[in-house]
C-alpha cells in the first residue's frame, strides 16, 4: 500500500484543525506523482470524527456530510488512521485499496494501529522542534529589527546640548523598551536663535524609528527657511501626510528662543502641554494643532511667552504624567505642574521630577512608556550678563544589574561621561573610587544582589562640577548612625573588618549624601565634584 503523512494544519483548538493529504494510489501507478493535496477545512466534521475514532476508519462505510469525505474517496482513499497525541489529531495515515484488491484484514488493521501509536509521538516531537525552529528564526529577526530601530534612533538623537550664556539647558531620554516613540531635537538657528522639539511618535520599533528619522529631517530642514514656528509645522504636516503608515501620527512641540531677550515663540501639534516655572507658581502654554502625519491643510496656532530671570520652561513627553503607581493612580499632570513650581529649574527639576516618579510608581515597578524631559532655565542677572558663560547641564542615566563586580561597570561609565569636564586626574580617579563604592553599598547593601533590582547611575554635568546619584530599590529601613572607621580598631578586633565605604565616599569628593526614603529608593548621592585642574 501507499502511504504519505501531512501535518494537520493550523495550531489553535484541537476541535478546529485542518490536514491536508496527497491522493494515495497505488505505487505501480505512475500516475500518483502528479496526484493533487486534498485539503480539509478546519471546521470540517471529519476533523472531529478522525479525533475520536478508536482505531481505522473505513471511508466506504463511514457516512458523514463532509466535502473533505467526498474529496478523499475520489482521490481513491480507502482506509484512513488518525494520529493521535495527548489527544490532538496532529496527522493522517491514508491507505488506497490493496494491490492484491482485497479487504483489510484484522491483521491490517491491528498492525496499523500499532504504527500509528508509535508514528504518532514521534511525529508530534518532530512539529514541535520545527516549530521552535520556527520561533528562533522570529526572535532573531524582531532583534534584529530592534537593533536596527534603535540604531536609527540614537543617530538622530543629539549628540550636546547648546551652550547658551545666561541659560541652562538640560535634557533627558529614556525609552520604555529597546526603542520607543519618544524624540527630541535642538536646531541653532540664524542670529543666535534656537529651535527646541519634543515628540512622540505612536508606534514602536524599525516604523516608529523611521518616521521619528522623517520628521526631524523634514522639521529641521523646513526651520532653516521658515522663521515662524506654525509655519514649520504646517510644512512638516504636509509633508508627512502622504506617506505616513496607516493608524500612525506624530505629537510635536516645536518653539524657537531668542536667547538674548528670552522669548519662547511655539506652535504645538497636539502634544502635552509645557509648564513655565515662574514667581507666582507655574502655568501652562497653550497653543492648538492637531497632530503630523493625521490630515493635510492643518493650522497651528503660535504663542509665545518671556521667560524673564530665574523663571524656566519645560518640555515633557506623556510618560511622565501616565506613570501608574501600584494602585494603579497616575502621577498626573497636577502633580508636575506643582514640581514646576516648587522646584528649581534646568538640570535640577529633571532631577527632582525623576525621583518623585519612582517613588511614585515603586521601586519595583517597570517604566510603562518613554520619558523624555527637555528644560530651559534662564539664570538670574542674564538679562545683564551679555557674553558671560552660563552652565549648560547634561543630565544621563542608565541602570546595571545587581550583581558582584559591576561597580566597574558604574565607573567605567561615569568616567566616560565626565572626561570632558577636564578634571584633573587625580580627583578624577577619586571620584571613579567614590562612585565604585556607593554602586557595590547599593546593590549588597540595598538590593541584596537580587537580579531583578538594578541599581540607578544618575549623572548631572556642568562646566566645572559633576553630580552623581546611585541608587537602589532595597526594603524599607531607618536612618542609621555610620560607624566610623578606626585602623586599629578593626586590627584589634574592636571594629568589624568592612565599613569603609561610607568613609571612602565622603573623604574622596567635595560633598557627599546619605538618604533613606521612605521606600528605601535612594541609595547615596554623590554631590558638586568641583573641577580645579
Amino acid at each position: 500500500f501507499a502511504q504519505t503523512l501531512r501535518r494537520v494544519i493550523s495550531r489553535g483548538d484541537a476541535s478546529a484543525r485542518a490536514a491536508e493529504t496527497p491522493r494515495p494510489v497505488p505505487e505501480a501507478d505512475p500516475r500518483a506523482l502528479d496526484a493533487a493535496p486534498v485539503e480539509i477545512a478546519p471546521n470540517d466534521p471529519i476533523i472531529a470524527y478522525f479525533q475520536s475514532a478508536p482505531g481505522a476508519v473505513d471511508l466506504d462505510s463511514l457516512e458523514l456530510a463532509s466535502p473533505a469525505l467526498d474529496e478523499l474517496r475520489a482521490a481513491g482513499v480507502k482506509l484512513v488512521v488518525p494520529l493521535v497525541s495527548q489527544g490532538e489529531l496532529i496527522g493522517l495515515l491514508n491507505l488506497g485499496p490493496r494491490l492484491s484488491d482485497q479487504a483489510y484484514s484484522g491483521d491490517d488493521r491491528k498492525l496499523l494501529a500499532n504504527l500509528a501509536a508509535q508514528a504518532a509521538p514521534a511525529v508530534r516531537v518532530g512539529q514541535l522542534v520545527r516549530e521552535q525552529e520556527a520561533e528562533v528564526r522570529a526572535r532573531e529577526r524582531i532583534e534584529q529589527e530592534l537593533e536596527v530601530a534603535r540604531l536609527i534612533q540614537q543617530n538622530f538623537l543629539p549628540k550636546t546640548l547648546p551652550d547658551l550664556p545666561g541659560w541652562q539647558i538640560a535634557a533627558y531620554y529614556r525609552p520604555a523598551r529597546e526603542v520607543g516613540g519618544d524624540f527630541y531635537d535642538v536646531i541653532p538657528l540664524s542670529e543666535g536663535r534656537v529651535g527646541f522639539v519634543v515628540g512622540d511618535v505612536t508606534d514602536k520599533g524599525v516604523p516608529a524609528a523611521l518616521v521619528m528619522a522623517a520628521t526631524r529631517s523634514v522639521l529641521r530642514a523646513s526651520a532653516q527657511r521658515l522663521v515662524e514656528p506654525g509655519a514649520v509645522l504646517e510644512r512638516v504636516n504636509e509633508h508627512l501626510c502622504p506617506d505616513m503608515p496607516e493608524k500612525m501620527f506624530v505629537t510635536c512641540l516645536y518653539g524657537v528662543l531668542e536667547p538674548s531677550t528670552g522669548r519662547f515663540r511655539f506652535a504645538n501639534a497636539g502634544h502635552d502641554l509645557p509648564y513655565v516655572k515662574t514667581a507666582e507658581g507655574s502655568v501652562e502654554l497653550r497653543a492648538r494643532g492637531m497632530p503630523l502625519g493625521l490630515m493635510p491643510g492643518m493650522a497651528y496656532e503660535e504663542k509665545e511667552v518671556v521667560l524673564a530671570p530665574g523663571e524656566s520652561v519645560l518640555l515633557h513627553s506623556d510618560g511622565v504624567v501616565e506613570a501608574h503607581d501600584p494602585a494603579g493612580q497616575m502621577f498626573g499632570f497636577p502633580r508636575l505642574k506643582e514640581a514646576v513650581a516648587t522646584y528649581p529649574g534646568g538640570g535640577e527639576l529633571i532631577d527632582r521630577v525623576l525621583t518623585d516618579l519612582r517613588n511614585h510608581v515603586g521601586p519595583d515597578a517597570e517604566q510603562e512608556d518613554d520619558i523624555t524631559m527637555v528644560t530651559l532655565a534662564r539664570s538670574f542677572g542674564s538679562a545683564q550678563a551679555g557674553n558671560g558663560t552660563g552652565p549648560t547641564l547634561s543630565l544621563v542615566e542608565f541602570e546595571l544589574p545587581s550583581a558582584e563586580g559591576n561597580e566597574r561597570l558604574a565607573l567605567e561609565q561615569v568616567s566616560a561621561l565626565v572626561s570632558p569636564l577636564g578634571i584633573s586626574q587625580p580627583r578624577l580617579a577619586r571620584l571613579e573610587t567614590a562612585v565604585a563604592e556607593a554602586t557595590m553599598n547599593a546593590m549588597e547593601h540595598g538590593n541584596r544582589y537580587r537580579p531583578d533590582r538594578p541599581v540607578t547611575v544618575r549623572v548631572l554635568t556642568e562646566h566645572d562640577r559633576v553630580r552623581v546619584r546611585i541608587t537602589d530599590h532595597g526594603e524599607p529601613m531607618t536612618e542609621r548612625a555610620a560607624e566610623v572607621p578606626d585602623l586599629e580598631a578593626k586590627l584589634a578586633g574592636l571594629q568589624r573588618p568592612r565599613g569603609w565605604g561610607l568613609f571612602l565616599i565622603t573623604n574622596m569628593v567635595d560633598e557627599a549624601h546619605e538618604i533613606i526614603s521612605q521606600k528605601n529608593d535612594i541609595g547615596a548621592f554623590l554631590g558638586d565634584i568641583r573641577s580645579r585642574a
